[in-house]
């Protein structure tokens, strides 16, 4: 069995990292390219880049800007950001990223996952599925960086991407986002058994327990966080950090 994952989802706006909390009142954080340079540093297993703001305004996450990070970056990296087509998929790609993360677009065209998976493999392939609880108590997917509700059950939606040939699945509580209250390991636990997929768990990590707990308790084959990693005390003050190769360990092993 390979070793659970751990590792940051960055927020792009523009050519800046930025953070929120449930997917609103997002905080600059600084310079992507200083930030790669501080994980290198760290060895963290991986990176995921997502641009909030490419499917919001119409725009595509910037190839040359991809290039630039892989310039820097010594680890594997995924990028997603308004990716509508495998021809998108293949720019991406050749910029250096390992893997590219579409949601909106797979919803609004879900063949748009085997033609990517079928052009580069599907381990080239994460789905990203953001999660909300609408008025009624029900967990819905929504897209356009949370803003639409549609009408999609998370495990359904699930299965259906792992049908469509997607590599993994990003799971990402909107509710639970930049809390740092914990994942919402109920959530987590239903979509890893339902499908046979690499489960990214994401969406409320604040400690080394919630890490643990995502991989033990949520079964996640990896977990990421966002304020966990670029944030630091009480006010939240900006520091980009990781957890020590002990720290790791402990986390593989289930903290109690």
């Amino acid at each position: 069995m390979l070793r659970p994952r751990i590792f940051p989802t960055l927020l792009l706006s523009g050519q800046g990292l930025v953070k929120g909390v449930k997917f609103k009142d997002y905080k600059y954080i600084g310079d992507p390219l200083n930030a790669v340079k501080i994980f290198n540093d760290k060895k963290v297993d991986e990176l995921i880049f997502l641009d909030i703001s490419a499917t919001r305004e119409g725009k595509k996450i910037s190839p040359d800007f991809v290039s630039k990070i892989a310039d820097e970056c010594f680890m594997p990296f995924s990028v997603g950001g308004g990716i509508e087509s495998a021809g998108e998929a293949r720019e991406i790609l050749s910029a250096g990223a390992e893997k590219v993360s579409i949601n909106t677009a797979a919803v609004k065209n879900p063949a748009l996952i085997g033609e990517i998976a079928d052009t580069f493999g599907r381990q080239s392939v994460v789905v990203s599925i953001d999660v909300k609880t609408n008025w009624l108590g029900r967990q819905k997917v929504v897209i356009a960086s949370g803003k639409k509700m549609t009408d999609l059950n998370p495990i359904e939606w699930a299965l259906e991407v792992e049908k469509m040939g997607a590599g993994e699945i990003l799971l990402n509580s909107v509710d639970r986002d930049g809390t740092m209250s914990g994942y919402d390991l109920k959530l987590i636990r239903s979509v890893v058994d339902a499908v046979h997929i690499p489960v990214i768990a994401c969406g409320g990590a604040g400690c080394l327990k919630d890490l643990s707990d995502g991989i033990h308790a949520g079964g996640a084959q990896a977990v990421s966080a966002g304020s966990f990693f670029v944030f630091h005390g009480r006010r939240r003050g900006v520091l980009i950090n990781f957890p020590s190769e002990k720290e790791c360990l402990e986390i593989h092993r289930k903290i109690k």
